[in-house]
């Protein structure tokens, strides 16, 4: 690994999820002298990486991340295959819906499609959500048993009062999962919303994203049609994707699985 380029990393890391941090924070968290992390920061600055708040000293991410994001966006096939399909979806059901894939601990929104209500709605797509506040990222572990003794042996975060924290009570969710093809979370990531979602799968058979639906806590739980919707779009864009089969396999977990 080369250490600069893994200390860059570490700072966007640092910054994500809307954060702005000062020098002293950045390097209280890497364990760097200040002076070293400001040399970092001044480099990613000059590339558009990282800006300066205004008014501020303070740092956040900056603006080339969004380009390079929508270029990476671009590139996924899932993304391009599935956008018919998940417009389909908030026609049928009314409802918000977005596709996710992996992102370290996290899950990004690699597409989203808002309500078709009219209302005035924020753009997800490009957005992160820590995988174990997430119904997108609950399937994701649930069927990557690498993805969940990886994310699930950190320390896990609150969002909301709601967000499950217990890395062990997270691991008897996933078989759970894996048997319904369905993942849930109420209020966990947002307080008022909550989200159901299902695997998506390409032609190995390796679930590779997950899409869902999203809606208001107080319309909680989803009615069937909602769910039958769901699981169809997920089949779907699984087989567009070559996938023979759906729901996936789940994952084979060992007796002594360390999660």
């Amino acid at each position: 690994m080369i250490q600069a380029i893994d200390r860059a990393a570490n700072v966007l890391r640092l910054l994500q999820g809307a954060r702005h941090l000062r020098i002293s924070e950045l390097a209280a968290a890497l364990d760097l002298p200040p002076s070293t992390v400001h040399g970092i920061v001044k480099s990613l600055r000059e590339h558009g990486l990282v800006a300066k708040e205004r008014g501020s000293d303070r740092y956040m991410l900056g603006p080339a991340l969004l380009k390079l994001s929508n270029v990476y966006l671009d590139t996924l096939d899932v993304r391009a295959r599935a956008m018919r399909w998940t417009r389909e979806l908030a026609r049928r059901t009314g409802l918000a819906v977005r596709l996710g894939a992996e992102l370290f601990d996290e899950v990004i929104i690699i597409h989203h499609n808002r309500r078709p209500d009219g209302s005035q709605q924020m753009l997800e797509t490009g957005l992160t959500i820590p995988a174990h506040a997430s119904a997108m990222g609950k399937v994701l572990l649930a069927y990557d048993a690498d993805y969940a003794a990886e994310v699930l042996g950190k320390e896990l975060r609150s969002l909301t009062g709601d967000t499950i924290t217990d890395a062990a009570k997270l691991a008897l969710l996933l078989p759970q999962i894996t048997a319904r093809g369905l993942a849930t979370e109420q209020d966990e990531a947002v307080l008022g919303e909550s989200s159901v979602a299902a695997p998506v799968s390409d032609a190995s058979g390796n679930v590779i994203a997950a899409v869902a639906v999203v809606l208001p806590t107080s319309e909680w739980p989803p009615e069937d049609p909602v769910l039958n919707d769901l699981r169809e779009t997920a089949r779907t864009i699984s087989r567009e994707l070559g996938s023979s089969s759906w729901p996936p396999q789940p994952p084979e977990r060992q007796p002594d699985d360390d999660i």
